[in-house]
């Protein structure tokens, strides 16, 4: 009896200590304690660094020019107009046929686009938005006349890229919300960014930046198309409510839409947002940085640590893994080229109807308006930032509908020039007056001269 007990208790003081030694591994080593303060209205973070050094310098990685294990992303500023030459076509009339580069890292956000030659003498402030901390509190300063502020007038107070005070609140380090155009579309949406739980907000902090947007016509004011939902077809329906245009496509003169960058928009759509996924958990995953466990700071594509990002859900290899997101994205490129192809069609044809004068009105109206949102669709996904992956199945329906549109404007303008098509002759119709967000960002004359 007593052999019996002295080896229960033997046992119980082993699974004890085993315990310990469990725990003991499994903790990461916390946070070096800080007696830094940072002073209230503090947007400098090289002053939030001292207090958070390892964030701070994992911040700082983000200097890196790379592409990594990205087939179609990285931080390398390589010219999309050099890989997709269509583009010049499709984006003729307007500054992205000069000026186009991949995006680099939050520390870049300033230099980035005050060199950038879309960027002109008479390009409003509304194109700080989402490039600095700053712009918060000069909108709290001067209020809706901020957006339509000359660009260059602002430059001497936008100080700092992107950075903590964007996403954080200075004294309790919670996430927070600073982007008043978000909290516009939240509030238009009928949304209470107060209820929102830390796993979220860890998706909302992307969407103060990773969203579409349009000049609103009265004040320049940045706003979200959000009125009737987060899908591209919800955006298309409010600005054809509002008969809006960003510019006039210089060769089909179509009144055109410009897509900026629907990340949020579109992994809405996708089954990892369906799952509770944040952005947060693939773009800034736990990591070991100096002396503790962070979020890393260093935002880049989640293929650059698959372990960490992708394998603490999904059990396959790090190979496998890699090979199901670049398979993916090679057949949403592949449909996206094949709408490149069809849209110069398209273009090509309703440009050399626009020149018979025998071209029906009524075709050419709807070639440009086929036009018109056929490229839209093409763009929408061009312009997001993960090649379909944030949601491949509706990043292809998008853009099967852009082809089909592609080539109905193309049939169109071909059948407008017929001679037995009834109608009057118009080759002008379908044209529109006006500009919108693309033109007023760049400023009239900084379009390329072609």
């Amino acid at each position: 009896m007593f052999k019996t007990w002295r080896s229960f208790l033997l046992l119980s003081l082993m699974l004890i200590l085993f315990g310990f030694l469990i725990l003991g591994c499994n903790q990461q080593s916390p946070a070096p304690p800080t007696t830094v303060t940072i002073p209230e209205g503090e947007l400098d973070p090289a002053v939030w660094g001292k207090a958070y050094p390892d964030h701070y310098a994992s911040y700082l990685e983000q200097k890196e020019q790379i592409k990594g294990n990205s087939k179609y992303g990285g931080s390398v500023p390589e010219s999309h107009l050099k890989e997709s030459p269509a583009q010049v076509k499709l984006f003729a009339g307007y500054p992205f046929s000069e000026d186009y580069n991949e995006e680099r890292g939050h520390v870049w956000a300033l230099e980035d686009v005050t060199r950038t030659l879309r960027v002109g003498p008479k390009t409003i402030s509304s194109c700080w938005n989402c490039k600095s901390p700053n712009v918060k509190p000069l909108v709290d300063k001067m209020g809706d006349s901020f957006w339509a502020t000359p660009f260059a007038d602002l430059k001497d107070q936008i100080k700092h890229p992107i950075a903590c005070a964007n996403c954080h609140d200075s004294k309790t380090m919670e996430l927070t919300i600073t982007s008043i155009p978000l909290l516009d579309a939240l509030k238009t949406r009928g949304i209470d960014p107060t209820k929102f739980s830390r796993q979220e907000m860890r998706t909302m902090v992307c969407a103060q930046c990773h969203v579409e947007y349009y000049f609103k016509p009265d004040n320049k004011k940045v706003t979200f198309p959000w009125n009737y939902g987060l899908r591209m077809d919800d955006a298309e329906k409010l600005y054809t409510e509002l008969n809006f245009k960003d510019w006039d496509h210089k060769e089909s003169q179509a009144p055109m839409l410009k897509a900026q960058h629907p990340d949020y928009e579109l992994f809405s759509t996708g089954v990892h947002a369906a799952n509770g996924v944040a952005c947060a958990d693939c773009h800034m995953p736990y990591v070991k940085q100096g002396q503790s466990k962070i979020s890393s700071h260093h935002l880049q594509s989640p293929l650059n640590h698959i372990s960490q990002s992708c394998q603490t859900c999904h059990k396959q290899s790090e190979e496998y893994l890699k090979n199901q997101v670049i398979g993916t994205q090679d057949q949403v490129y592949k449909a996206k080229v094949a709408l490149e192809t069809a849209l110069t069609d398209a273009i090509n044809s309703i440009t050399t109807a626009s020149n018979n004068s025998a071209a029906k009105a009524d075709m050419m109206n709807e070639a440009r308006n086929l036009h018109r949102k056929a490229q839209w669709r093409w763009d929408y996904i061009s312009a997001e930032n993960s090649m379909g992956w944030h949601s491949p199945k509706e990043a292809l329906r998008i853009l099967g509908e852009g082809l089909d549109l592609a080539r109905q404007a193309q049939l169109k303008a071909n059948l407008g020039v017929g001679a037995n098509v009834a109608g009057a002759a118009n080759p002008d119709a379908g044209k529109t007056p006006g500009s919108g967000t693309a033109v007023e960002a760049a400023g009239q004359g900084t379009a390329p001269k072609q």
